[in-house]
């Protein structure tokens, strides 16, 4: 079995971008054991250096990576990218973290959050699928409920950061923003078709047949998987809000067997991964502002739903960035390590 302290090569597909950054402040943060980084990113980055832990590093191609035969590579360059290379970074023996959609629903990959199902996890697994953003954080809430009273069907809205469509995004807020107080800053991208400042956009990614959004069937199909219980029935709300830090979530789930809130409270203090902040008296509830940069789920706002038996309504927060994205496939690289399986 490898040691933890064991050092290896690791390559960040898609290091430059938002989350591909992120990737790379967290496994600084958590002193993930690096012998050499490997940061990779589009044909036209190829040479540029990038500073992990103090050191420079200069970005490669696909095919210098799996040439250097790192021993993980960690993919957040989406959907397309990972579908033509991950597939031959593992043909090379190289074990793949996919942050995208590509290989999520895919039924011979996992689709893991360590919290919950990272047990299912073997060396046979070169290609191994992180969970959607806003997923995570609501099963991480969910899973130690699940396993008391059983999800039977929770009824999803989401408030989410403009973090998680990328930098344009970013830039297309501020841009507006600075534009409302009448600073003349530079011309800004649109990421979204509307403007997003001072407004909410109930759409995040196409529409499908169904009329819901891929976003939406995202937290339904995954939930399932990553749960292991296909019986869960789950609908969503995906909204796109001028908020930076956080993806914020209104939970409402009907359980199989009735529960007492203290004993429900209990079990989520426990819950690893969950931070509970729930006092109405005190006005103490989470927000995104709290949540970022932390790589906890912080659940509050607890309380009965009183128009139907078993049901509790929750507000769920996380920072989309760590947790949704970067942490979760850090934490699941670190498994990999801890078991032996790299």
């Amino acid at each position: 079995m490898r040691k933890k302290e064991a050092k290896m090569k690791v390559a960040v597909v898609g290091a430059t971008g938002l989350v591909g950054t992120k990737m790379l402040q967290v496994l600084a943060e958590r002193n993930f054991p690096v012998t050499e980084l490997i940061p990779v990113a589009s044909e036209r980055s190829v040479g540029k250096e990038i500073i992990f832990k103090g050191k420079p590093f200069k970005v490669v191609s696909m095919a210098d990576a799996i040439k250097a035969k790192p021993a993980v590579a960690i993919f957040s360059a989406g959907g397309s990218t990972s579908l033509e290379w991950a597939p031959k970074f593992a043909e090379a023996g190289i074990t793949v973290i996919d942050n995208s959609s590509a290989w999520r629903m895919d039924p011979t990959k996992k689709l893991v959050v360590p919290e919950i199902n990272a047990d299912a996890l073997t060396k046979e697994d070169k290609i191994i699928a992180n969970p959607n953003c806003s997923t995570i954080q609501m099963v991480i809430a969910l899973n130690p409920l699940h396993h008391k009273y059983q999800c039977k069907r929770i009824v999803v809205s989401t408030y989410q950061s403009v973090t998680g469509t990328g930098v344009k995004a970013v830039d297309q807020l501020m841009g507006e923003r600075q534009k409302a107080f009448g600073i003349n800053g530079e011309e800004y991208p649109m990421a979204y078709k509307y403007p997003i400042d001072l407004n909410v956009i109930p759409q995040i990614d196409s529409f499908l047949d169904n009329g819901y959004t891929k976003e939406e069937m995202k937290m339904v199909n995954e939930t399932k998987k990553i749960m292991r219980d296909e019986s869960i029935r789950v609908t969503a709300t995906t909204v796109r809000v001028p908020v930076m830090g956080g993806h914020s979530e209104s939970v409402n789930v009907e359980f199989e067997r009735d529960f007492d809130l203290n004993e429900l409270r209990a079990l989520l203090k426990e819950a690893p991964g969950v931070l509970l902040v729930d006092d109405p008296s005190l006005q103490q509830y989470p927000m995104p502002k709290d949540a970022h940069e932390r790589d906890e789920v912080f659940v509050g706002r607890l309380r009965r739903d009183e128009t139907q038996e078993k049901t509790l309504n929750m507000w769920v927060v996380s920072d989309n960035l760590r947790k949704g994205a970067a942490t979760n496939a850090v934490q699941i690289a670190e498994y990999l390590v801890q078991k032996g399986l790299l």
